[in-house]
């Protein structure tokens, strides 16, 4: 570890010099050594299903899992940040003083990012890619689940860089998944710049408790969906199913549907019909005298579920669904579904979430489909990013103050 940190930190300096061309030619030859590598990587993945079969739920299995479209859509993803603008260098603000003397703020890399995740191998190439083209060098932590995919891409990764002469330690994988591990990279301070956990919700805390390094809370989603009683209903239904259920196991799924009490007598029957068969709904007092399904427990608004369970509460108005939401939420991602402009303007002034949804689904809180190629993960605090994080979130920036002799 203390070797891998401080082969990394001299890379920065290495890593920090590349052109934006050389940083592209980088990105592309990374995709096509990932491509190259396919069956290897497949492999690997194979083996790691295999000894998580039986310990792990289906859906996180999913996450877990590799086939040939899920390594494409990873090359996409390098591409795509590839064909973004390089956001080293820019100027942030510029400044020229009655004495002539110019002030400028530029965005610069972070320097070492490291982040610790869990069960999801596609994360290892997203990460590179942003850590590469954003100037930074990356240390990558993998849960032991999906280990073995990780370095399969990451030994894939490298050959790209080796490929176009740009050195293997831009990206670097702890061959140690114990909580050891974990541990060193919280509190490596003095090598890493950025630390970034991205994962469940204990993972998360222990690296905000523990963490001695510059760290961002990243990832837990107990996500809401509002249906207030102006709402379409059939469109309701829809982005319900949909932020249920596409994929259950992701951060931006919803866990929570409120339901306004003047529509929930006609409203939760068609619910039940649409979802009953394939998610359990643990419902409160009032939803459990209309549909059946399971009693609510005092856990259950509070707690993420990555699976195919929802959490139903009703409520009186848009006012109880903001306070319900203030309490619970984890300041991931809420929606409300409705045709008043009024209760939307409410909704959307009250809740104090990194994304805000009207009259659409919460698994749109993503750093692809917010063009951002693809993300290092989705902050739930305010400092210094929120929301998901892509090139921009993983600079900072210095001042540069050019003078002609200036003194004070």
């Amino acid at each position: 570890m203390k070797d891998m940190l401080q082969s990394a930190k001299a890379a920065k300096f290495e890593i920090v010099k590349l052109t934006t061309q050389e940083k592209n030619a980088a990105l592309n030859a990374m995709a096509d050594a990932l491509l190259a590598q396919e069956a290897t990587i497949l492999a690997a993945n194979e083996l790691d299903m295999a000894a998580a079969k039986g310990t792990v739920s289906d859906v996180m299995l999913d996450r877990l899992k590799l086939n040939s479209q899920r390594i494409y859509a990873m090359t996409c993803g390098i591409r795509e940040v590839a064909q973004l603008a390089d956001p080293v260098g820019r100027v942030l603000r510029s400044y020229t003083r009655a004495d002539g003397l110019v002030i400028k703020k530029v965005a610069v890399p972070m320097g070492v990012v490291a982040i610790i995740y869990e069960s999801r191998p596609n994360v290892t190439s997203d990460a590179a890619a942003l850590a590469i083209k954003s100037g930074n060098v990356c240390v990558l932590r993998v849960g032991k689940e999906a280990f073995r995919s990780a370095n399969a891409i990451v030994t894939a990764l490298k050959k790209g860089l080796n490929a176009v002469g740009v050195t293997e330690m831009a990206i670097n994988l702890v061959q140690d998944t114990s909580r050891d591990s974990a541990k060193v990279l919280m509190t490596a301070n003095g090598y890493i710049d950025l630390l970034i956990p991205r994962g469940g919700a204990g993972l998360i805390r222990s690296c905000v408790e523990n963490a001695t390094v510059p760290c961002i809370a990243t990832g837990t989603g107990i996500c809401h969906v509002y249906v207030e009683s102006s709402a379409d209903q059939t469109m309701a239904l829809k982005i319900i199913e949909n932020a249920k259920t596409s994929r259950p196991s992701v951060c931006n799924a919803a866990e929570v549907l409120l339901v306004d009490k003047a529509i929930a007598a006609e409203f939760l029957p068609k619910l039940h019909t649409r979802l009953g068969q394939k998610t359990q709904l643990r419902l409160d007092e009032m939803a459990c005298g209309i549909i059946p399904g399971k009693k609510a427990g005092e856990q259950d608004f509070d707690t993420e579920f990555l699976d195919y369970i929802l959490a139903v509460k009703c409520v009186a108005d848009v006012e109880e669904a903001i306070d319900h939401i203030s309490r619970h939420s984890t300041g991931h991602s809420e929606a409300i579904v409705s045709r008043d402009a009024e209760a939307i303007a409410a909704f959307t002034a009250g809740i104090d979430s990194a994304a805000v949804y009207i009259n659409a689904s919460t698994r749109f809180t993503d750093g692809g489909e917010f063009g951002l190629g693809c993300e290092m993960g989705i902050s739930t605090q305010k400092l210094h990013a929120r929301g998901p994080m892509g090139l921009e979130e993983l600079t900072t920036y210095k001042y540069i103050i050019t003078g002609t002799g200036h003194i004070r």
